[in-house]
Formats: C-alpha cells, sequence, structure tokens
C-alpha cells in the first residue's frame, strides 16, 4: 500500500514535460527580469575589475640592501647574477634576466632597484574566501566533537553530566551569536591574554576566539540534534546490544552511534551550512573573512553591486559543496 496516496500515481509523459517546460520558462522570466532590473538602475557596471581581486600580476622587485658598484653581471640559467662591490664588501643578487635595470660599474644606492618581474598572485577575495573555508572546518570539526559528547551528556543517567548539558544548551541557543562573540574576544580573551603574558607567553590569535565561539555555538544545536538521533533509534536496540555482553560505551558507539548518525546526517548539514554562514560575522572582532574582505574591497572600489553579489555566489559554492557532499554522504550509508 502506498504511504503517499495520489502523490506517487503514475502520470504521463505530458505531465513532466509541462512541468519541466514551466522551469525553464520561470527560470529565463528569472533572468531577464534581473537583467531589465540592472539597466533601469543609474549605476556603472564594472565588472572588469573583479577578476584582479581573485588573481592579479605583480610586480616583485629585488632591491640592494647596500650602496656600492655593480661589480659584475653574469648569466645564471634565466636569471643574471648581479655582484655589487661595497665598503662592506660583495653582495650578490638573483635578477630575472629580462627584468634587470641596473648596468656594470653602475653605482647603486641602498633599496635601488636591480631587478623585477611579474607574478601570479592571489587576491583579497581569494584569502577572504580560504579564511572563511579555515574557521568553518576547524569549527566545524569541534562542533561535531563537543555536540556529540554534549548530545550524550544530555541523555546520561549521571544528574551532573545531563545539567552541565542542558546548562550550556540553553545558555547557548538563549543568546545571539553575535554577543558570544564579542564576549569571547572583549572578555574571556582579554583575560585569558592578560593571565599568560605574565607567564611570558604570546596572546591568542583572534582567529582562535572565533572558532571557539562558533564552535560552541554550533555545538549546542549539534547536541539537540545528536540527542533526538540517539532517542529514535528503538529502544530495544541498546537492550539487545546489552544483552550479547557489551558495554553502555561499546553498544553506543558501535550499534546506536552508526544509526543516528544516518538519520540525522541531513540535520548536520543544514547546521553545517549555517556555521559557514555565521561565519561572516567574525569581522566583528577582526577577522578578515570573506565578508569583511568585500567590505574593504567595497570601501576602495566603490563598486558595492559587483563584490556583494560576487560575495554572495563565493558562500553559495560553499553551501552548496557541502550540500553535495552530505548528499553523497547519505546515498553511500543507505
Amino acid at each position: 500500500m502506498s504511504l503517499y496516496p495520489g502523490l506517487d500515481a503514475p502520470k504521463p509523459p505530458i505531465y513532466k514535460r509541462l512541468w519541466a517546460l514551466f522551469f525553464v520558462v520561470f527560470v529565463v522570466l528569472s533572468i531577464g527580469g534581473t537583467y531589465y532590473a540592472t539597466k533601469s538602475v543609474d549605476y556603472i557596471w564594472r565588472w572588469y575589475t573583479v577578476p584582479q581581486y581573485f588573481f592579479y600580476l605583480d610586480d616583485v622587485e629585488v632591491l640592494a640592501e647596500a650602496e656600492g658598484i655593480v661589480a659584475s653581471i653574469e648569466p645564471a640559467g634565466e636569471e643574471s647574477a648581479v655582484v655589487i662591490r661595497g665598503a662592506d664588501g660583495e653582495q650578490r643578487y638573483l635578477v630575472p634576466a629580462d627584468g634587470l635595470r641596473v648596468d656594470l660599474d653602475q653605482f647603486v644606492y641602498v633599496d635601488d632597484v636591480l631587478g623585477s618581474s611579474q607574478q601570479w598572485k592571489s587576491g583579497l577575495l581569494i584569502y577572504g574566501l580560504w579564511i572563511t573555508l579555515k574557521v568553518s572546518l576547524i569549527a566545524s570539526v569541534f562542533a561535531l566533537i563537543i555536540g556529540v559528547a554534549t548530545g550524550m551528556a544530555r541523555i546520561s543517567n549521571n544528574p551532573a553530566l545531563r545539567w552541565l548539558a542542558i546548562t550550556y544548551i540553553e545558555l547557548v541557543r538563549g543568546s545571539p551569536l553575535l554577543v558570544q562573540m564579542m564576549i569571547w574576544y572583549f572578555v574571556i580573551g582579554a583575560l585569558i591574554n592578560k593571565s599568560i603574558a605574565g607567564w611570558g607567553l604570546g596572546p591568542v590569535p583572534t582567529i582562535w576566539f572565533g572558532v571557539l565561539s562558533l564552535a560552541l555555538f554550533t555545538g549546542a544545536y549539534t547536541a539537540e540534534i545528536v540527542r533526538a538521533g540517539i532517542q529514535s533509534v528503538h529502544l530495544g536496540q541498546m537492550e539487545a546490544a546489552r544483552s550479547l555482553g557489551m558495554s553502555y560505551g561499546e553498544a553506543m558507539r558501535k550499534i546506536i552511534l552508526p544509526q543516528a548518525i544516518r538519520r540525522i546526517l541531513p540535520a548536520l548539514a543544514g547546521q553545517f551550512i549555517s556555521l559557514i554562514k555565521d561565519s561572516s560575522l567574525l569581522g566583528v572582532i577582526s577577522i578578515r573573512e570573506l565578508t569583511k574582505i568585500t567590505r574593504e574591497v567595497v570601501t576602495t572600489s566603490l563598486q558595492p553591486f559587483e563584490f556583494w553579489i560576487v560575495c554572495a555566489l563565493l558562500y553559495l559554492i560553499l553551501t552548496f559543496g557541502l550540500s553535495l557532499l552530505v548528499q553523497h554522504l547519505e546515498r553511500r550509508a543507505i
């Protein structure tokens, strides 16, 4: 008997074709409407400036570190070996042959350019994307560990563990992430750095306070997801495992958690997608992730439309990639 009467009944071929046509028309109209709107706005679009914020050609200069006379210039493969003789002796520099800017017996001063070459370098948007990806990955690992441990404590028979888990979950879920970031950085972070400074240690990098705030915030939601997943597994599974001689921890690790993880994968994916987007708040504690970098680029280029659209697309690539990964894991788990 069908679980969804009427919904999974056989449909004629024209049914799918009509709805496929509807989808195509909707997409075309949406694109056309967006294009018309962009033409109607009193704004000069300059998309050609965007690529340089991903990759650009930079002039790398070789500078003289001491003054003296160019004593010799000898070929060294694709480079030229420039020897400068001064009062402190001789210094040897490798300069690109096609970018050589000095002649033999020429007198050079400190910081004079001996030669230059062009090299491809990553731009600000690539840097911001990398920081966002790094922070999100590290925070996701910590959040998963915290969430599994707290979720198991949440259903533990130990009242201390259970109450601690409930307190942590309610405190974190009941306050905004932005406020938690500010507290971690400006209050707890300041106290930690002041304490370890007395031991002669350097300050903790800001990025770790951002990772910690994201991990603890997401871990609280992950804990409830894990708790619900564990409780969705029939109690008889645990009883059967214990009757076979397994300990509680062994039964949880080998029997209950594998089944629970398969059931909660979609919910976990949604939570970690939210974590990636929540990382956009890290700019308030001076972490130069993608959103903060975009704000800097918009301020200098005066092109808000182009760069905020690019920023949104980059977040979409990250989150959509995670969604595809989770879908692949779901198919393998079934």
